[in-house]
């Protein structure tokens, strides 16, 4: 195997492990709670990777992962893939999250 062979095959799995574990630690985000797309990222290993985990938020239907729990890091709602930020606020509402003039509050 070449040498760029095996970094390429590196950064593939470096790539699936991250995706991974934001989907595993969004699965752990409780019902009433949120967190922010940094704050995602920081648990994940990878503190400046919050628009990757934006980016794999929006890519996830999996039933599993309550995607609608992550949130902008200004607190702000943001998009969400299953009906955008209406149907968002819905969701957090009936969770239990306080929000307040379009953010969340803690």
């Amino acid at each position: 195997m070449t040498k760029i062979k095996a970094q390429y095959q590196l950064s593939l799995h470096n790539m699936h492990s991250f995706t991974d574990d934001v989907l595993s630690i969004v699965r752990s985000i409780p019902r009433g709670k949120v967190l922010t797309y940094r704050e995602v990222a920081e648990r994940a290993g990878s503190p400046n990777a919050s628009r990757a985990v934006g980016s794999i938020m929006k890519k996830n239907f999996l039933e599993d992962v309550p995607c609608h729990r992550v949130v902008r890091s200004d607190l702000r709602i943001g998009d969400y893939n299953r009906g955008g930020e209406v149907c968002k606020v819905e969701l957090l509402t009936k969770e239990g999250v306080c929000i307040e003039r379009g953010k969340v509050k803690r």
